[in-house]
């Protein structure tokens, strides 16, 4: 076996994303401020947890305000752009 060490800026990797978080994703990125708000229903506390996750890291990478208000009798978060 032959070994080479190179260097970290020479490795690229496009790893393409795919979860079931992806169409919150896209339509996050059709927000318009003072626009319509996305309406995300959830079964538990954690799914929640993980769809807030997804919008604060699509807010760091696009450097954007989305905002969230949840409903918590009918299970529902509404993300809206300020």
């Amino acid at each position: 076996m032959k070994i080479k060490m190179v260097p970290r800026a020479e490795i690229s990797s496009s790893r393409k994303k795919s979860s079931k978080y992806s169409a919150l994703v896209d339509a996050l990125s059709k927000l318009k401020p003072g626009g319509d708000a996305i309406q995300v229903k959830y079964t538990n506390d954690k799914e929640l947890s993980s769809a807030r996750n997804v919008v604060y890291a699509f807010n760091r990478e696009n450097n954007k305000k989305i905002k969230s208000r949840k409903d918590s009798q009918n299970k529902t978060v509404f993300f809206y752009l300020k």
